[in-house]
Formats: structure tokens, sequence, C-alpha cells
């Protein structure tokens, strides 16, 4: 799963400890987060430029936008801190793997 967020985003913020939560719980879930602010992403060692035009390749219109994707393709999406909506979501596509 990918959220899209930005550090101005109130929503993303009180959704933060929710998804640091889920990671905890569901180790087979990858989750990444990208600040669609931040021109540059750092995990490890490996360096990407970033820029919002990757934020609307995904048809990111809003934060926090949260796209699940299985083998490089888009499965889903949830649009604002949606909690619930979120968490079924995560079942859903856990029970699909």
């Amino acid at each position: 799963m990918v959220d899209f967020t930005a550090s101005w985003c109130g929503p993303c913020h009180v959704i933060t400890p929710v998804l640091v939560e889920l990671a905890k719980k569901l180790p087979d879930v990858i989750f990444l987060k990208v600040d669609v602010d931040v021109d540059e992403l750092t995990i490890g060692s490996l360096k990407t430029l970033l820029n919002s035009t990757e934020a609307q390749d995904f048809g990111v219109e809003a934060m926090p936008t949260f796209i699940f994707m299985k083998d490089g393709t888009i499965v889903d999406k949830v649009v604002d801190a949606r909690n619930d909506e979120l968490q079924q979501k995560i079942t859903l596509h856990m029970q699909k793997a």
C-alpha cells in the first residue's frame, strides 16, 4: 500500500499512528509513504527523484491517498483518512493474496 501524503496535511498526521500500528500487526503487507512535496526519496542506498507527476501518474488528487498495488498494478484506492475503509481494503486485498 502506498500512502501519498504531505507534511502540511492535517488528516495525514491523524492517520499516521493508525498506519504505524497496522504495519506492526501486518508484516506481510508492504506500507510505503510518499511525501508529494519531497523531490527525493531515499530507501537504504536507493535514491529516487520524485515530483508531483508521480503522484499524478497514480491519480492522486487529494491527501492522503492510499493506493493498493499487486504485482505493480493498481488494484484499489482510498482517498482521505478513512480509517474503517482503509482497514477493510487492506483485509480484502490480503484475502486475495
